[in-house]
């Protein structure tokens, strides 16, 4: 039996796919452990109890980015979070640690290393962070999301996806998700998303653009999330929610999206041949803008700045995009040429690998 510690959280983009793979191994070796190490203030420290797994938990500790007494103080706190997870993996007797990045993912790989243990990593974002670039000089099983990402010793392995994801149905679940929209059959769909929390940008932009693109010939699909709602101008083909809780189905009834370029967005777009008007997130490091090359250069999706998606833009440039109807069929296989629907399974072969990598007790090297 193989206990492996997953290390990672903070956000949905990298619990998600820790829960995926977690979730793909336990499949393939019902006799593994499965433990998550991550903080009591991310995101895992509610989803990972709900899906069955053991948290364990660490301090919240980011690297300091300006000069003041963190700097000074970061030293001695590393040193005790890594002695912290070392006990950890002593005491649960832990064979590999997989990590996803996020506060607890750097200790993590710094504890294996000194317990001389197999690590496997893996990276959504085109950009790495600096868990990653750490743990990756420390290990040859390193997964990647997207072909651009440059990262030490990295292979391609598409973003591991929630399983209704995975094995989505289109033909029957894009029936479904119109029923279930109240859409018209005969009219292509735009989705429009910002993620759960919603984007403000694109709420607005779109909401007073609305009669221009239903101009076009299409109905709208838009959901604004929790934290940025528009009015509804009550047009005939003009559906507006705040929340779905059936993501699934509103990915199959869409022919064209309109989203941020989170790396969970767009694998599953691409995963789904779906083509997207992308208008990355201008904070952070700006990792949504290099997440969205691979999908803009295969030429399956367009990037519009978020600066630059205004209602003026909405109006003047998209109707003329959606009535190419034969444009937007050429961009949704473009977009599905750079998609990959088994990243579960690839990256547990990964992990596997890194298992195996392990010198068995006793042998002599």
């Amino acid at each position: 039996m193989t206990t492996y510690l997953f290390a990672g959280g903070g956000t949905a983009g990298h619990v998600n796919p820790l829960l995926a793979t977690a979730d793909r191994l336990v499949q393939r070796d019902p006799d593994a452990t499965v433990l998550v190490l991550g903080t009591a203030e991310g995101l895992e420290a509610r989803l990972v109890p709900e899906r069955g797994y053991e948290l364990l938990t660490i301090p919240r500790l980011p690297f300091p980015r300006r000069p003041n007494g963190d700097v000074l103080r970061f030293p001695g706190r590393w040193r005790q979070t890594v002695a912290q997870v070392r006990k950890i993996l002593h005491d649960h007797h832990v064979d590999v640690v997989v990590g996803f990045g996020g506060y607890a993912s750097a200790p993590a790989y710094r504890a294996a290393r000194l317990e001389k243990l197999p690590i496997a990593l893996h990276e959504q974002n085109a950009k790495p962070g600096f868990a990653n670039r750490l743990g990756a000089r420390w290990t040859r099983f390193v997964g990647t999301t997207f072909a651009s990402t440059k990262l030490a010793h990295s292979t391609v392995v598409g973003l591991p996806l929630r399983y209704e994801i995975e094995t989505l149905d289109l033909p029957p679940a894009r029936s479904e998700g119109r029923a279930m929209f109240d859409l018209d059959h005969r009219m292509p769909t735009l989705l429009v998303t910002g993620g759960s929390t919603g984007a403000l940008r694109i709420n607005e932009s779109v909401s007073q653009s609305v009669a221009a693109l239903l101009g076009s010939g299409w109905q709208i699909l838009h959901i604004t999330g929790s934290r940025s709602p528009v009015a509804d101008p009550g047009l005939p083909g003009y559906h507006l929610i705040e929340y779905c809780d059936r993501m699934d189905l509103a990915l199959a009834v869409a022919d064209l999206a309109i989203s941020r370029a989170g790396a969970g967005t767009l694998a599953e777009l691409a995963a789904l041949g779906i083509p997207a008007v992308l208008v990355p997130y201008a904070a952070g490091n700006g990792e949504q803008a290099y997440n969205a090359q691979d999908a803009v250069n295969a030429g399956g999706a367009i990037l519009v700045t978020d600066e630059a998606f205004t209602p003026d833009y909405v109006r003047s440039e998209l109707p003329a995009l959606l009535r190419n109807r034969a444009l937007i069929a050429d961009m949704a296989a473009r977009m599905v040429s750079v998609g990959v629907r088994d990243g579960a399974d690839r990256m547990v072969d990964l992990v596997l690998a890194a298992r195996d990598s392990a010198p068995v007790p006793g042998q002599v090297a």
